[in-house]
């Protein structure tokens, strides 16, 4: 038998597994900082360090307003964002690569946890036969980090950050669609649910067509601004989606 073959039969046999189970909803797609994983500004500062590394002084008018930026475009690939804020390639890759050296010895000290509720929520989705998969704006080394601090190395299936799918990060849908063609888990985009606490998370909901893009009011972004971009529905945390998915299969 093929590789191609097999994942063809194995795709079916997941799909078969959730119409077993009575699930409308078969894919569910969570974005990490902010949405599942707690991590106290952590991307600010190790913004903040990789801007003054690249001659941006703490505090200054420059500083405040790539940090205005920095804010407004959370969920986004990070690259992106430095391409914007520096323009020169070789200068973004060098602040990015000072921003996740930042951020990963901030992982490494122990300032990041779990949402509360966030891993109980993966738990629920993934017994009653959902495929759940993690995303991130940051790079693969960041996104691992993470993973390895939680110990959430084991708890999906599949994780995925901009480069897994073609570097392209949020608010393209990407990502999202990159997790349907991974995992083979449903037959329909409107059978993907996209849940994340920014603008962006909620772009990328909606242009990849899922049937439920849900805001969290955890991180970045408030009710309007999830509202705006086209959240489908706005909960306290990510702890409150299994209840709303049994509520809209229901």
């Amino acid at each position: 038998m093929t590789s191609a073959t097999q994942a063809t039969h194995a795709t079916q046999a997941t799909q078969a597994a959730q119409a077993a189970a009575g699930n409308r909803f078969g894919l569910v797609v969570l974005d990490m900082a902010g949405t599942t994983v707690a991590d106290g500004g952590l991307v600010e500062q190790a913004f903040s360090a990789a801007a003054q590394r690249l001659g941006v002084e703490p505090e200054s008018e420059e500083h405040e307003r790539q940090l205005a930026y920095v804010r407004a475009t959370m969920g986004e690939s990070k690259i992106s964002v430095f391409r914007h804020l520096f323009e020169e390639e070789e200068r973004a890759q060098y602040a990015n690569t000072a921003f996740e050296e930042a951020y990963g010895a901030l992982v490494d000290g122990g300032r990041i946890a779990p949402l509360p509720g966030a891993r109980e929520a993966v738990e629920r989705l993934t017994a009653e036969g959902r495929t759940v998969v993690l995303t991130t704006g940051f790079a693969r080394t960041t996104q691992d980090a993470i993973l390895a601090a939680l110990g959430w190395r084991d708890l999906v299936p599949l994780t995925l950050c901009p480069a897994d799918a073609g570097g392209r990060g949020r608010p393209y849908p990407d990502m999202v669609l990159a997790a349907l063609l991974r995992t083979g888990a449903v037959d329909d985009v409107r059978r993907i649910v996209v849940a994340g606490d920014t603008s962006y998370d909620m772009l990328s909901g909606v242009r990849s067509g899922a049937g439920l893009v849900a805001g969290v009011l955890t991180g970045a972004h408030g009710r309007d601004q999830l509202d705006r971009h086209g959240a489908t529905h706005v909960l306290g945390s990510v702890a409150e989606l299994p209840d709303l998915i049994a509520r809209a299969e229901a």
